[in-house]
């Protein structure tokens, strides 16, 4: 009846150690190498040629975000001095699909769309598959 209570009492009192042995307090390093290396499963062990030429001209992750793309120009609709909201949706372009892209499936070709359901079908699924007796 009091097992429970026995054993956790045990184990309170029970000499235990852990079997994870930790290192040590964690520490961030002084100094880290930002510079840009062959991976090291590379073949040639070397970076390509027209890697600096590359137009990788960001020095810190902020100007990479300013010119960041994410579903249009992350900084278009947000202009200093201003709130976010503050410049109407007209103003920031032209929403129009390309030719061949849909924005909902009722938009699609008929060949494309669902087809109907009929009342036989929808009466076969709520009587869970049973025939219908009349």
């Amino acid at each position: 009846m009091f097992t429970t209570r026995a054993l956790r009492q045990a184990a309170a009192h029970a000499e235990r150690t852990p079997m994870i042995k930790f290192l040590g307090p964690r520490s961030i390093p002084s100094s880290v190498d930002h510079t840009p290396k062959p991976h090291p499963e590379s073949p040639s062990g070397k970076l390509p040629a027209d890697f600096a030429k590359s137009g990788n001209s960001h020095t810190s992750f902020s100007t990479y975000r300013d010119h960041a793309q994410q579903h249009g120009p992350l900084q278009k609709s947000i202009r200093s001095g201003q709130g976010i909201g503050s410049v109407p949706a007209a103003a920031l372009g032209d929403i129009t699909p390309p030719k061949g892209v849909f924005f909902d499936t009722s938009e699609l070709p008929a060949r494309f769309q669902r087809a109907p359901i009929d009342w036989a079908e929808i009466e076969a699924v709520e009587s869970g598959g049973a025939p219908a007796w009349n």
